[in-house]
């Protein structure tokens, strides 16, 4: 077993879990939902979405296997993005749904990149040339990024529906709610233009997780609805996705601007937290 870092084995745990629901449901699970009902072969697509969760996650917790997962789980993280996230922006281009649904894959395929790009320098003389290197960590940060802005955007699209959300032993809903979403939005710009990358990058898996343990467990513990269960998992997998992104910026300073070209190759790799038995 090989364990390189916390957020990569959150989000193998995650990634399992998101098989065996799905296996167990027999329908799609967080994360992959979008599809229509009316879809030819559709419980045949969301049982190889299972599958896909299932043999990546435990794929990625072994050495030999763990480029292949990475690369697998990447390769249908970006089809599905573009054959059912953005294909739906044609349709309702205005729907913050639509737009937070692209966010979600693209959050989670950057995690995906980002452990391609680690395992792959495990192979030597074998390493893959396709998204490696300097491109592959900033394109995944890329994806990574852009994802945050129409999560912070739902914050205030759905505002009533936020501040809902917000504990009651908390005060000033509204404004924590704003606050938030303006978090999100600022820490995905930070991202993007690489000003502050790894504060913005960290902050902002922070408050995901934070909001997956205030908000959601309390939720789940209390007797939640099915579509409550279906957003704390979402929450635990984005959470699992930004936690690896984040990691991605070790050995970078933590008030860097625009320091990849430097940083990019030599923070990739998580080396001296590796555990392999």
């Amino acid at each position: 077993m090989r364990i390189a870092t916390p957020g990569h084995a959150a989000f193998a745990a995650v990634m399992i879990a998101l098989g065996i629901l799905g296996l167990a449901k027999g329908d799609f699970t967080p994360i992959w939902a979008g599809v229509p009902k009316g879809f030819p072969a559709r419980e045949a697509l969301a049982y190889l979405c299972a599958f896909v969760s299932l043999l990546a996650g435990l794929g990625l917790l072994w050495r030999r296997t763990a480029v292949v997962a990475a690369g697998l789980l990447l390769i249908y993280l970006l089809a599905w993005l573009l054959l059912v996230r953005v294909a739906h922006i044609f349709v309702a281009p205005a729907a913050t749904d639509t737009w937070w649904a692209c966010g979600e894959t693209a959050v989670m395929a950057a995690a995906a990149w980002v452990l391609y790009v680690w395992f792959s320098s495990d192979r030597g003389g074998s390493r893959p040339s396709f998204g490696v290197g300097d491109s592959g960590p900033r394109i995944a940060r890329a994806l990574y990024g852009l994802g945050l802005i129409p999560f912070g955007m739902a914050h205030f699209t759905y505002l009533k529906e936020t501040v809902v959300l917000v504990p009651d032993w908390l005060p000033w809903h509204v404004a924590w709610a704003y606050f938030t979403g303006a978090a999100l939005i600022v820490a995905g710009v930070a991202v993007l233009t690489d000003v502050y990358a790894r504060l913005a990058a960290t902050l902002s898996a922070l408050e995901m997780g934070l909001f997956t343990v205030l908000v959601w467990i309390p939720i789940v513990l209390a007797g939640a609805t099915a579509f409550q269960w279906h957003e704390f998992v979402d929450s635990c997998a984005l959470t699992a996705a930004a936690w690896v992104v984040a990691e991605s910026y070790r050995g970078v300073p933590w008030f860097a601007v625009r320091a990849r070209a430097s940083s990019a190759s030599s923070s990739s790799e998580p080396r001296p937290a590796a555990r392999r038995t």
